[in-house]
């Protein structure tokens, strides 16, 4: 518990996460993108519930809120916005030290809340660009703690640079919130230890070892080995005396950067400890390599949809991820080669074939004319390829409006348009769709439908818990499964699995990364 009677520790909130391709041709250009919080509105905010007013961990600090802002997976971020949303995390970071100051007080800490795989048009390593102007700002001698995605890129400077860094466990991610928790407590019981110790406090050690695999989450969920034994060793290395916190990035396969690479991050203040920890980590990552596969069947196009047709009535619905567009990965989600390739066919022609759900191309212009003619009406629109028409043009489609929504988060306006036995979602603005209600709010029923077809990667847990059957298209886009036809020239080699064959096998030695107050020295390798 906290002491009643020095004040709390002042823990300030900021950041800017995006998962950003480098394969797509969208970029990502406007602050509203980041749906931005600010103020003391972060700790109301979903991704910093746990810090709510009556919890623990809002008592044992005073929480500050500058920025944080969490874009859905796109393109690159241009300077310019990435310049303007720094900046005011800056200035508000400023604020804060100065209201610190006239109090008599200090700022403590800072949680940095990212992402990690955050490209900048310039940059080779966004998320350090961001926190070294911040600790400009705030100085080095606050400590921080940052909390990150497993599918993020830690650089050698960027671990130099915080003093903490977690990440998280599962993929699909179902551990958001203690992530982000865990990083906040060890954040305060790491101020809680300076202010014991005094002037003998010293600062943990990071110990930091690269490997030279840069996989797809696909092929790394947690789901299935050999990711799932692989990070089910991680709280055992975190049980280790000596040892704060283990992670294990996998990194983020769609940008094309130097930093782009797995981790093995363990941080403590036993040299020892924190050494053979992340290099137990390295070893057991290193040994299954060669193992990783996808988390699902996969196929071709025309072999997934040949596959769902031929299924029985058992493994209906039948789930189909369009994998190469998938929004949540960074594609632009406008590809239309998906949905122009699933009305080719002739088997959905007619309204008593197969029934199949599409989730979904953009399209504000059809949207506006189904807006306007209404539900029940036919009409002709065309949709998709605004962005990126690198794989096919825009659609034109004839078919019956069969539902219309407005306000969504993402969408705005959603609209399904009937067309043969495709029912067709279509968005003013691009959507993931990820839940049931996603479908159910469009009056549709995914759980009756014969085949559903979603942009996107491995299946979320309410879509995974619906399918009774699921294949993996290995379809284009920017997010394309297909890692070597992308083009990567600028990530380090040898790299799995660009590189099959290893002259020699990695250094998989970790190096100690002294503390945020010190002088990194050395190579970033």
């Amino acid at each position: 518990m906290s002491s009643s009677t020095a004040p709390l520790p002042i823990i300030a909130i900021a950041g800017l996460a995006i998962e950003t391709s480098t394969f797509s041709p969208q970029r990502t250009r406007l602050p509203e993108q980041f749906h931005p919080y600010r103020g003391n509105d972060i700790c109301n905010d979903k991704y910093a519930s746990f810090l709510g007013p009556d919890t623990q961990l809002r008592k044992e600090a005073d929480w500050r809120g500058a920025l944080i802002g969490h874009a859905l997976p796109g393109g690159v971020v241009t300077r310019e916005l990435f310049d303007t949303l720094g900046s005011e995390i800056c200035s508000r970071l400023l604020e804060i030290v100065l209201d610190a100051k006239k109090q008599g007080r200090k700022l403590d800490g800072l949680w940095f809340d990212i992402h990690g795989a955050m490209v900048v048009e310039g940059l080779n390593d966004a998320e350090f660009v961001l926190l070294d102007r911040i600790r400009k700002v705030i100085g080095d001698d606050v400590l921080v703690s940052a909390s990150m995605d497993l599918h993020g890129n830690v650089s050698r400077e960027l671990a130099h640079g915080c003093d903490l860094i977690s990440c998280y466990r599962t993929a699909p991610h179902v551990d958001v919130k203690e992530t982000k928790e865990r990083a906040c407590w060890n954040l305060v019981d790491l101020l809680r230890k300076r202010r014991k110790e005094g002037e003998d406090f010293k600062r943990p050690l990071n110990a930091w070892v690269p490997i030279p695999v840069l996989l797809p989450g696909e092929q790394t969920s947690t789901r299935v080995e050999p990711a799932k034994r692989l990070y089910d060793a991680v709280p055992g290395v975190e049980k280790m005396d000596g040892v704060l916190d283990a992670s294990i990035w996998v990194g983020y396969a769609w940008a094309d950067e130097p930093r782009n690479r797995a981790v093995i991050l363990v941080t403590g203040w036993d040299e020892n400890a924190v050494t053979k920890g992340a290099e137990k980590l390295a070893r057991l990552f290193w040994d299954v390599h060669e193992e990783f596969h996808f988390v699902a069947k996969t196929g071709n196009y025309k072999e997934c949809i040949d596959a769902a047709l031929k299924s029985g009535k058992s493994q209906r619905p039948f789930f189909i991820s369009d994998s190469g567009d998938n929004p949540t990965a960074g594609g632009s989600g406008d590809v239309t080669w998906g949905l122009t390739k699933l009305l080719e066919r002739k088997e959905f022609k007619n309204e008593d074939g197969p029934t199949v759900i599409y989730a979904s191309v953009p399209g504000p212009d059809a949207t506006d004319v189904a807006v306007k003619a209404g539900i029940g009406s036919t009409i002709t629109v065309t949709a998709g390829a605004m962005v990126d028409n690198l794989h096919a043009g825009p659609i034109t489609m004839t078919g019956r409006v069969h539902a219309i929504k407005h306000g969504d988060k993402y969408a705005n306006t959603e609209v399904v348009l009937q067309v043969g036995s495709v029912y067709a979602i279509l968005t003013e603005l691009r959507k993931p769709y990820h839940l049931e209600k996603d479908f159910t709010d469009l009056d549709l029923k995914p759980r009756e439908a014969d085949i559903v077809i979603v942009k996107i990667g491995y299946l979320e847990p309410e879509l995974y818990d619906m399918a009774e059957d699921w294949m993996l298209g290995l379809t284009p886009g920017g997010v394309d499964q297909d890692l070597e036809r992308l083009g990567h020239h600028r990530i380090r080699r040898p790299m799995y699995p660009f590189d099959k064959k290893f002259e020699q096998e990695p250094d998989l030695r970790a190096r100690l990364i002294p503390a945020a107050n010190e002088v990194l020295g050395g190579s970033d390798e």
